[in-house]
């Protein structure tokens, strides 16, 4: 019996309540009979789980089954809705789906009476300091019906309601783009409050908002760049038994101490003085005797807005491997780079200090490799308040590490690595018997974990941890296929957005705070980040909405481009990050790249007015669509006209003439002939940095290069991916040669360039374990070796592209990816010369299968005997090939 499962609206996982926005539902379809196709749906909205007073869609013709928007518009602050779908097939219609709840937050800053307090004379405003804490007790004068805690604050914030931590949530609000929006989140605390009397309490630290940030600790002007004063901003309300509501909100009235955090920074890490330990503030007996009144600080609550992003969380608990040092420390090894912080459990006495310090790797006589870190102290320190058995955490900070040391006279019992990030659930699976190809995607996983705390940063670990641009352009698609992160980028979008410039354009990293100069807008590559993101995110989840909201972003970005074409319609020479870190790059000026910086600036733009057209389209914009396309044909035929025949001499200048459009139908094939050449040249090693890498394996792809692209995936020395594997990374690596062939770890000199900023650096180095950027290829590894990709004319996976590309080396390869519609999968095996393939397939979807074949080659689709290209729909379908196309790889 069909039935419609796991209808679901927009409102990440984690998250309680909903935006200013129409409801959006999106569901799947279980038990149809086989090629039942949805003919139309009914959504109901009702005020109760009953249903006994509903508005409806009616029924309404279509296929539809992403992002349906639900009938009665955007929710008011604190409403609660329930909806429910429906949908007719031709044996007619299904039985109503689930109920799914939605719940309004503070929707407009007119809503909001609480005020931002804080400690009175924080010394936090001029250096590191103690973290503020601020409390009041409250009488509930009746039975608790229910409680939403509305909370955010200037910094970041743990909250503590009867001497229960409220929500899972570890650095919360996050980091937005402040000045513009500051993130609310609404937490439901009504089994927590008893009537009676009651108390809250909250500790603060610097964060985002005051700590450090960037790399500019010499000239001390890398804390407070959104702010002196930090703040926290609640909102309590509760409804009681009879149906009256109180209201408990931040404002002259708290009182205000520190207590255990005396230090807490993003960069530096915590230092935690036990023996000042408050851990009952939050309990309604606590006497607040040395405490002071609140300072109330001044914030402007237009910015306020709610929460779409997953907030950060614990993802995992690692165990350690314990080493006993020469000089009495204990090493720790976790077996795996991580963002997040050691658990520790020990037994000591009171004053005694656990001092614990982080890296990613170690030098050959085993100490903490740490100049990588350049400024960050990465450091922990505590300091026991008795002889009882202890577990301690750092608050209000994380590191990048696979290492730690433990200094202390203290007993260390035991170790766990705690890892963090932005709460997006796992989306994919890969299996493939290559074990270093499976550990390489591993590492990709897992640096797109350590990276995803609550912005897409380059790395977890050193005096930076920004959101630049072209990284996540460069792996966007591969970090949509791996997690379920459509909202996460939807956020990150709309900082985007709001940091953009209409005449200098995009930020080269968002949040916008801390390059200046030149460098500081509009760079290829980066600041196409506007429109290849979006794009990416539509054709792996489907729904048009991104591209809606990004729409007058992206005309502005388009705008910006037309404004600063020069007198022959194309881009001038201007400061520009290139192809950065191009293996052939002087070690120490990595945007010195061979393929010209200008090609790369013209050849962006093209690729960012063809996206422009190609959204345009999507929203129903056509005027402006035709627009961006003759845009784009100009730029494109005065871009090769100066610079093809300098492009088809590198690897990134043919990969992203030939991904892009550029080259004219007729010297297509001597373009793809090049740069196959180019990789035979090469042994198959790459020759491209963050521009080039995500583009070459599929313009190779593309083109029938199967041959040049296998030997490129699968070499293991340097410069390649899966020499990385070879080395020991766990995580993928900035430079691809991070370690050298001898063993020891790259010097990552680096000099500065001037157009970046005027201030100055601690350490002019740039050496990390934990970037994702190269691992842009695990997205093709998806679509080629496995076989399963989204068709972006019918995006989010309505239609799927199965075309796996066997190898020779490679026996068995499997994928699947948790789409929209259901799960969908396919698993190969190569025995001799027969090649099988296995699809299934859910409900609201097809394929088109296009298995690896020559002309001799026969083809079976379940059982019979077929051409070399098959459209199928839902459920399981066998494919037998005898005499497939195998690549040689090396």
């Amino acid at each position: 019996m069909q039935t419609v499962v796991h209808a679901r609206s927009q409102v990440a996982e984690g998250v309680l309540a909903i935006g200013p926005e129409p409801v959006r539902l999106t569901w799947q379809v279980t038990g149809a009979e086989p090629g039942a196709t949805q003919l139309a749906y009914e959504i109901q909205v009702g005020r109760e789980p009953g249903f006994a007073d509903v508005r409806s869609t009616g029924e309404v013709e279509g296929d539809a089954q992403i992002g349906v928007e639900a009938p009665g518009g955007p929710l008011a602050s604190r409403e609660v809705r329930w909806l429910r779908v429906r949908i007719r097939t031709e044996a007619g219609w299904s039985g109503w789906s689930g109920a799914v709840r939605v719940e309004a937050g503070l929707q407009a800053p007119s809503d909001w009476i609480a005020e931002a307090v804080t400690l009175p004379d924080d010394p936090g405003s001029r250096e590191q300091a103690a973290s503020p804490v601020v409390r009041r007790a409250f009488t509930v004068t009746g039975s608790v019906r229910s409680a939403r805690l509305y909370v955010t604050s200037l910094g970041v914030h743990d909250v503590v309601l009867n001497g229960t931590r409220v929500g899972e949530d570890i650095l919360a609000p996050g980091w937005t783009t402040y000045r513009h929006r500051l993130i609310t989140e609404t937490h439901d605390v009504t089994d927590l409050l008893v009537p009676g009397e009651n108390a809250i309490a909250a500790t603060l630290g610097d964060g985002w908002y005051r700590g450090r940030l960037g790399w500019d600790a010499i000239a001390g002007n890398d804390r407070r760049r959104y702010g002196d004063e930090l703040g926290f901003i609640a909102q309590l309300e509760i409804t009681l038994a009879d149906g009256s509501r109180q209201v408990i909100a931040t404002d002259g009235s708290w009182h205000a101490s520190t207590a255990e955090v005396r230090r807490a920074d993003l960069y530096d890490g915590a230092f935690l003085d036990l023996r000042l330990a408050q851990p009952a503030a939050g309990t309604a007996a606590f006497k607040t005797d040395g405490w002071v009144p609140v300072r109330v600080v001044p914030f402007d609550r237009s910015v306020l807005e709610p929460r779409i992003a997953p907030p950060v969380r614990v993802i995992a608990e690692l165990p350690t491997v314990r080493t006993a040092r020469p000089d009495g420390s204990v090493g720790l090894d976790g077996g795996q780079n991580i963002a997040g912080w050691v658990r520790l459990r020990v037994r000591g006495t009171s004053g005694q200090t656990v001092t614990v310090r982080h890296a990613e790797w170690l030098e050959p006589d085993g100490a903490l490799h740490t100049r990588a870190l350049r400024s960050a102290k990465a450091t922990d320190t505590y300091v026991l308040a008795d002889d009882a058995e202890t577990v301690l955490e750092p608050r209000f900070t994380f590191h990048g590490f696979r290492y730690a040391e433990v200094t202390t006279d203290a007993a260390v019992l035991d170790a766990t690595f705690i890892a963090i990030s932005s709460a997006t659930p796992p989306r994919s699976t890969l299996a493939v018997d290559h074990p270093m190809l499976q550990r390489f995607h591993e590492n990709v996983v897992w640096s797109q974990r350590d990276n995803f705390v609550s912005v897409p940063t380059d790395c977890p670990q050193r005096d930076e941890r920004l959101g630049w641009t072209g990284d996540a352009q460069a792996f966007a698609p591969t970090g949509s296929t791996l997690f379920d992160s459509e909202a996460f980028w939807t956020s990150w979008l709309r900082d985007l957005e709001l940091d953009q410039d209409d005449v200098r354009g995009v930020p080269a990293v968002v949040p916008d705070m801390i390059i200046d100069g030149p460098a500081r807008y509009g760079r290829a590559g980066w600041a196409d980040a506007a429109t290849i993101v979006p794009w990416a995110v539509h054709e792996s989840y489907g729904d048009v909405t991104v591209l809606r909201r990004q729409l007058s972003s992206i005309r502005r970005w388009i705008a910006s481009y037309e404004g600063r074409l020069e007198a022959d319609g194309l881009l001038g020479e201007a400061m520009q990050f290139g192809d950065w870190l191009d293996p052939d790059a002087p070690v120490d000026r990595p945007w010195e790249a061979k393929t010209d910086s200008t090609y790369l600036a013209n050849v962006f733009l093209v690729r960012s007015a063809r996206l422009a057209a190609a959204i345009a389209r999507r929203c129903g914009e056509d005027p402006w669509a035709a627009h961006c396309d003759a845009f784009a044909d100009g730029v494109q035929d005065r871009t090769w006209a100066r610079w093809g025949a300098h492009a088809i001499t590198t690897q990134t200048g043919c990969a992203t003439a030939l991904r892009f459009g550029l080259v004219p139908a007729a010297e297509r094939p001597a373009v793809e002939d090049a740069l196959a050449r180019l990789v035979r040249e090469a042994d198959g090693h790459a020759a491209t940095g963050f521009l080039g890498t995500s583009l070459v394996l599929p313009a190779l792809s593309a083109a029938g290069r199967f041959d040049e692209a296998y030997r490129m995936l699968l070499r293991t020395d340097v410069p390649s991916w899966l020499y990385q594997v070879k080395m020991g990374a766990t995580t993928v690596w900035e430079r691809w040669d991070s370690i050298r062939p001898d063993g020891s770890i790259h010097p990552g000199t680096m000099t500065t360039p001037p157009e970046m900023t005027d201030s100055e650096e601690a350490d002019p180095h740039m050496l990390s374990f934990n970037h994702y950027s190269y691992g842009a290829c695990i997205d093709w590894v998806y679509r080629n070796l496995a076989g399963i990709a989204p068709d972006a004319e019918r995006p989010g996976y309505r239609h799927v592209i199965v075309a796996p590309r066997p190898v020779a080396g490679i026996d068995h390869a499997s994928a699947s990816v948790e789409t929209p519609f259901g799960h969908a999968s396919v698993a190969w095996q190569l025995d001799g010369d027969r090649f099988t393939l296995d699809v299934q397939l859910p409900f609201g979807t097809t394929a088109t299968l296009r298995p690896p074949v020559t002309d001799a080659s026969t083809v079976t689709v379940d059982g019979v005997v077929t051409g070399a290209e098959v459209v199928v729909g839902p459920g399981a379908h066998t494919v037998t090939v005898v005499r497939p196309a195998v690549a040689a790889g090396r």
